[in-house]
């Protein structure tokens, strides 16, 4: 696969002001990207959920304009927020190459979210996947004869330019991105469904994201990767992660719920063991993650009941199980494990179809 595919070679329409929108999910890493190379090329591939509830919703007005610079705002819940706009300025100057309409336009993006920001939920993920979406959709105004699929697609390679992740979340269901000799058709420049047969117990699992912490992570995750250049385990970590997504492959078909909870959770804990042997080191988790960890463990032991747990990079836990097993980890949930969340607070979440447009 090339990127030039993914630059514009037919005549352009003009267009006047207007504004599309989407929503778009965030997901929840399996296999964990932790590691990249120049350009947002992850060091090893990775498998998500991507998620229902917890999402994005972004729309993107935009009007001509005839300076050469780009311009826009950002509004957060209707609040013009300035701190977005580095960020957005550098996604802009990074999707220039395959989308150098943008500067043909001035952009309110206004943008809100159905949880907390920088939380440890990957907001960055819906977030950018969400503007990406909405990107192609106006390349789509202005070129004739698009394919949908290929701007999907393009809709990953655009989001990953912004935040890695953010290419898992334009698809539903299981997402890889990042190239794996067994997977076909995986890529380091965006994601794809995975492509293999899925056991109907992974099509609607659920999620309850547990909100230890609230607050700004004091590492960003773009730091910690960055930590990986010369961390004296990152091969053997990216190998790991090719084992891992390898072994997933049998145990996606059949429904292996022992052998799903024991990848799954290794990965989470290896990607903290990263963190906390990195130099410097650091640690995200906090002690009610860790409060979290052993009664999940304890329950599924003495319940038998396939409750496993997974993080991201932060403190907050994500409590994976089955559907059929959901009003009684659920009540798990409420009675013993929301007393260690920030006010008690939870998020009942499951797996999605992702990115969707608002209809104006």
């Amino acid at each position: 696969m090339l990127v030039e595919e993914f630059i514009p070679n037919t005549p352009i329409k003009k267009i006047d002001a207007g504004s599309v929108g989407y929503t778009s999910p965030s997901n929840i890493a399996l296999v964990k990207y932790w590691g990249k190379k120049p350009h947002q090329i992850p060091a090893n591939p990775s498998i998500s959920f991507t998620l229902n509830h917890c999402k994005t919703e972004t729309v993107l007005e935009f009007s001509p304009k005839n300076s050469d610079d780009f311009s826009f705002e950002v509004y957060l819940d209707g609040k013009k927020a300035s701190d977005f706009r580095p960020k957005i300025k550098q996604f802009f100057e990074r999707i220039l190459p395959y989308a150098s309409y943008v500067k043909d336009f001035h952009f309110d993006i206004k943008t809100s979210n159905t949880f907390p920001h920088s939380s440890g939920i990957a907001s960055s993920a819906s977030g950018m996947s969400a503007l990406a979406m909405c990107i192609v959709a106006l390349e789509e105004l202005m070129y004739s004869n698009v394919d949908t699929d290929f701007l999907k697609r393009k809709a990953s390679f655009l989001a990953r330019l912004g935040s890695g992740s953010a290419c898992r979340s334009i698809e539903g269901g299981l997402v890889v991105w990042g190239v794996h000799p067994n997977i076909f058709g995986s890529s380091d420049l965006e994601g794809m469904q995975y492509p293999y047969e899925v056991h109907d117990v992974f099509k609607t699992y659920q999620d309850a994201i547990l909100l230890v912490d609230k607050g700004e992570k004091q590492v960003s995750s773009s730091v910690g990767h960055n930590l990986m250049h010369n961390h004296p385990y990152a091969q053997s970590r990216f190998e790991q992660a090719h084992t891992h997504l390898n072994q997933l492959i049998p145990i996606l078909k059949s429904g292996d719920m022992n052998g799903f909870i024991t990848i799954v959770e290794k990965e989470a804990l290896t990607l903290h063991a990263m963190m906390m042997s990195s130099d410097p080191y650091f640690i995200l988790l906090k002690p009610n993650t860790l409060e979290i960890i052993n009664l999940i463990w304890t329950y599924r032991k003495n319940t038998n009941i396939p409750v496993c747990f997974t993080l991201d990079a932060g403190a907050n836990v994500h409590v994976l199980y089955p559907k059929e097993y959901a009003q009684k980890v659920e009540l798990f949930i409420q009675h013993e494990l929301s007393v260690y969340c920030q006010n008690k607070q939870y998020i009942l979440d499951n797996v999605g179809n992702g990115a969707k447009r608002i209809k104006n």
